[in-house]
C-alpha cells in the first residue's frame, strides 16, 4: 500500500524514498550581507509554473561533527556557549568545513583533537541532514568514531573563547535518548546522532557508510 490517509498523495513509485537534489534555474543572485563568519545571499530563482521567488539565505560552507563512543556505549558530549540562543548548549565535537581542501573525515578528525582531545582508530559516515534548508544551505555530516585514544597532554589544542573550560562529559547513548525526548536537551546533531547511533547498534551496525562515502547534500562532495 502506498497511500497515505485519505486525501494525502501517494508515493509516486516504488523507488526507495530519497530527496531529489536538483538546482533550479536562479535567474539573479547577489550578497545582500557580508558577514564575518558567512553572508546573506539574496536569489531570483525560476520556479517553472509557478514563476519566479526571491529567497534570502545564510551561505554556508558545511560542517562535520563527530560521535565519539568509547567501549562501554557511551558518547563524549561537550558543553558550549551558544549566544543566538543563551544556552550552555550539550553538544557532540563538532565545526566547519573552512580549511581549503581538506577532506570532510580529516576535518571531523581535526575537531575532535581540538575539543576533545581525543583521536580515533575506526570511523564511519553515521548520518547526514541539512540543518535549516529554508533559511541557510548548511549540509551536516556526522561521523562515528571509536577505538578512542586520549591525546597527550603536550599535544593538546589550546582553547580559547566559547571552547575554553568547556566541560566534557561521557553519557550513555541511552541516557542521551531519554534527555532529548523529556526536553532537556535541544542540539540537533546531539539529537540526530544519539538516535542514528541506538538505531545502528540495534542493526548490528549495518548501516554505516565508509568515511569517504559520497554526500549528496554537499556540492563539493557529492562524489
Amino acid at each position: 500500500m502506498t497511500d497515505g490517509p485519505e486525501g494525502s498523495h501517494g508515493s509516486g513509485g516504488t523507488a526507495p524514498l530519497a530527496d531529489r537534489h536538483e538546482s533550479l534555474p536562479v535567474r539573479h543572485s547577489e550578497v545582500a550581507m557580508h558577514g564575518r563568519v558567512w553572508d546573506v545571499v539574496r536569489d531570483r530563482v525560476d520556479l517553472g509554473e509557478a514563476g519566479e521567488v526571491t529567497r534570502e539565505y545564510v551561505r554556508h560552507p558545511g560542517a562535520v561533527a563527530v560521535a565519539a563512543l568509547d567501549e562501554q556505549g557511551r558518547l563524549c558530549l561537550i558543553q558550549q556557549y551558544r549566544h543566538p540562543v543563551r544556552t550552555f548548549e550539550w553538544e557532540i565535537p563538532a565545526g566547519l568545513l573552512d580549511v581549503a581542501g581538506e577532506a570532510p573525515q580529516l576535518g571531523a578528525a581535526r575537531e575532535l583533537h581540538e575539543e576533545a582531545d581525543l583521536v580515533a582508530a575506526t570511523w564511519h559516515v553515521l548520518a547526514d541532514y541539512v540543518s535549516s534548508p529554508g533559511g541557510l544551505d548548511e549540509a551536516l555530516r556526522i561521523y562515528l568514531a571509536r577505538d578512542l585514544t586520549a591525546v597527550p597532554e603536550s599535544e593538546r589544542h589550546v582553547r580559547d573563547g566559547e571552547e575554553l573550560g568547556m566541560p566534557v562529559r561521557w553519557v550513555p547513548l541511552e541516557e542521551v535518548r531519554d534527555a532529548v525526548l523529556a526536553g532537556r536537551v535541544h542540539n540537533a546533531t546531539v539529537t540526530i546522532a544519539a538516535l542514528a547511533a541506538l538505531a545502528a547498534r540495534e542493526l548490528g551496525w549495518t548501516t554505516l557508510r565508509a568515511p569517504d562515502a559520497p554526500w549528496p547534500s554537499h556540492p563539493a562532495h557529492r562524489g
